[in-house]
């Protein structure tokens, strides 16, 4: 709910943003480590309220997909879980939001499947760059996974999930809600790198939103 009411915050107060955004669009919102597609439920009636088609995909190896897990899950393969989205659903004309690590997600699909993007929104989200993963982006989190690997589980290839608290949330019931849903997160979809060159989705409208409250500011443009 507090992501959705940033969202819509931003667009009323930033004359520029609303001038090239319609209330009537498709939405596909895409979450980041650890999560699913459930992480959005809250959201959604206030998004519907807008007249939204919204499609919430969970990444393969989490949420109800945690039972699809294999060690070679990488940035790419959630990349090709939201270009199938595309292609199943038939969308066009999509404003495409990523959270966290959504952000490289997000910026692989529009290298793809750029003529099918109208918009991006990058919520508190990783920033791609040619030629760099998630570990080069931010200073010390190659260290953090590192460290919480599943090593005594004999899956060295997964990655503890941060708890609720961590991620900074402080509601009793959303905690007690998030427990139950967090995932231990690919290693490898943060050490594979992305290559930017598509002109098109150079050219894409993008929208950077930062929630400066959080204790790790990492995801500042």
């Amino acid at each position: 709910m507090i992501l959705i009411l940033i969202i819509l915050k931003y667009l009323r107060n930033n004359n520029k943003a609303l001038s090239t955004y319609s209330f009537d669009k498709s939405l596909v919102l895409v979450h980041g480590s650890c999560h699913g597609g459930w992480c959005w439920n809250k959201m959604i009636p206030f998004l519907k309220m807008y007249n939204h088609e919204i499609y919430t995909p969970t990444l393969t190896g989490l949420g109800e997909r945690s039972h699809i897990l294999y060690e070679s899950i990488n940035l790419s393969t959630h990349i090709n879980d939201i270009v199938q989205v595309f292609e199943y659903q038939d969308l066009y004309d999509v404003v495409l939001v990523g959270h966290s690590y959504g952000g490289m997600v997000i910026g692989g699909v529009a290298e793809k499947i750029p003529d099918r993007i109208r918009s991006m929104v990058f919520l508190d989200a990783y920033i791609p760059q040619d030629g760099k993963s998630g570990f080069d982006l931010i200073p010390g989190l190659r260290d953090i996974y590192e460290q919480r690997r599943l090593k005594e589980k004999g899956k060295d290839w997964l990655v503890l999930s941060y708890t609720p608290e961590e991620f900074g949330v402080t509601n009793s019931d959303d905690i007690n809600w998030m427990k139950s849903r967090l995932c231990p997160m690919p290693f490898h979809t943060h050490d594979e790198v992305l290559s930017i060159k598509e002109i098109k989705s150079k050219r894409l409208s993008r929208t950077y939103i930062t929630c400066t409250d959080f204790e790790i500011l990492c995801f500042i443009t």
